[in-house]
């Protein structure tokens, strides 16, 4: 790019672009990062110089950037019909044709989809569909919200609510009233000496013990994400998830699996409530239901829920975008890459056991805590040169990883201190070489 108007542009941004999870002053006193161009696993920065991308954007070019299939499929439909609401009993082809294929994917009792923009708005429209359910139930009084610590869920007021990050929370003064959080399954962040095992089963306990403190009755259901993905990626030890599970159905609380991350095949498996069998009453989902290529969020929701909601009269709830058709044709056209070229079964057999092998490759390093992940996705809590009781706060560990995987030509995500990683399920596993080349480089560094 040339140097006059990059200088332009970065004047204009600073002029006039609230970034969203950025500290404006530290983007100020560096200059915005202006991505030019993108193909497969790799964007070109204003420099010109090519950055594997570990973390498919933000958790979500799934099928890898520069896909002339969607790119046609938005072109078509725009030419066709640019936008039309599905408001006034009407919608549009590729959003039929969407829900249709949604439904065929997730497990068998949730056959019934509520299109929006985002991960945020999927959630806000679970929140708001559960009050109505549970309003024509005569249940009026279930209104509270169960989520975890180290959860992520939205920045809507709501949604940050359920959201268990204090950074996230603490700026706006939330969390509201009647979002409740219980302990996450997480004993290395939370400084616990037990096992994953035994901690998630302290978690439990103390999820029964806050539920009878708050009242079950009180209580209208509980959000999980299936791994905690903004949180640090935390994976569950086997069985928690589905205890989660069969605690709410005993106290007839609903369950809400947040795949906003995890759906469309970063787990080897098109959800991961039906890899783990987690029977939820709704999925959330974003992100890679169009691999990021045009906004989409969708609340898929149980058939027995549905009908008391279909039964009860005007819903007065929706987006004006909601069922786009040009996303929604974006959506199919993603989807139809993944069946076709058969990438979650690519993840599940090939590329997301070569990524745990490698990842896997750090426990033990001096400059590593943890290492978590599960196929297609990783993370690597960081240490400092005095160990886990060095770490500072504020954290710093995770932004200088960043800044340093970048000088080795790839970008990681820091979060608090640890990397995170998520590349496109596209991944060759030269380029998975080629990406923990990188973050080797970046830990030999880091205590410079």
């Amino acid at each position: 790019m040339d140097t006059a108007h990059l200088a332009t542009l970065r004047r204009l941004d600073e002029a006039h672009h609230l970034h969203p999870f950025t500290d404006h002053t530290d983007l100020h006193a560096r200059g915005t990062n202006v991505i030019e161009s993108a193909e497969g696993c790799f964007v070109t920065d204003e420099s010109g110089r090519r950055l594997l991308d570990g973390l498919a954007g933000l958790w979500c070019v799934n099928v890898g950037y520069g896909r002339r299939e969607i790119a046609d499929a938005v072109h078509r439909q725009m030419t066709a019909v640019a936008y039309y609401p599905s408001f006034f009993n009407t919608t549009t082809e590729p959003t039929i044709l969407l829900a249709d294929k949604l439904a065929a994917h997730t497990p068998d009792s949730l056959n019934k989809v509520f299109f929006s923009n985002s991960g945020s708005e999927a959630n806000e429209t679970a929140l708001k569909l559960i009050r109505a359910y549970n309003k024509l139930r005569g249940r009026a009084g279930k209104v509270k919200i169960v989520t975890r610590t180290f959860a992520y869920h939205g920045v809507g007021l709501a949604t940050t609510s359920m959201t268990g990050l204090p950074s996230c929370t603490e700026p706006f003064d939330l969390p509201l009233p009647g979002f409740i959080h219980v302990p996450g399954p997480h004993p290395y962040g939370a400084n616990s000496d037990r096992s994953p095992a035994e901690y998630a089963e302290w978690c439990l306990d103390e999820t029964e013990r806050i539920i009878a403190r708050e009242g079950a009755d009180t209580i209208a259901a509980l959000f999980a994400e299936p791994i905690q993905g903004a949180g640090g990626v935390i994976v569950p030890p086997p069985g928690y998830l589905q205890s989660l599970r069969e605690l709410c159905q005993r106290h007839e609380m609903l369950f809400v699996a947040d795949e906003v991350i995890t759906a469309f095949g970063r787990l080897g498996d098109w959800f991961a409530s039906g890899l783990w069998s987690l029977e939820p009453d709704m999925i959330t989902m974003a992100k890679g239901i169009t691999s990021g290529y045009v906004p989409l969020g969708a609340t898929v929701v149980s058939d027995a829920i549905a009908d008391v909601l279909e039964r009860g009269g005007y819903l007065a709830h929706g987006f004006t975008y909601s069922g786009h058709p040009v996303a929604t044709a974006a959506g199919l056209a993603n989807l139809e890459i993944l069946e076709r070229e058969r990438l979650i079964e690519r993840v599940r057999d090939d590329v997301g056991p070569y990524f745990q092998r490698k990842l896997r490759a750090f426990e033990g390093h001096r400059a590593v805590g943890e290492v978590r992940g599960h196929q297609l996705i990783g993370a690597l809590d960081l240490l400092p040169r005095g160990g886990k009781a060095a770490l500072k706060t504020p954290p710093v560990l995770g932004a200088r990883a960043v800044a340093l995987c970048r000088e080795q030509g790839v970008i990681v995500r820091g979060i608090r201190d640890l990397i995170a990683l998520a590349p496109p399920l596209i991944i060759t596993r030269s380029e998975i070489d080629q990406l923990f080349a990188g973050v080797g480089a970046m830990l030999d560094r880091l205590w410079e």
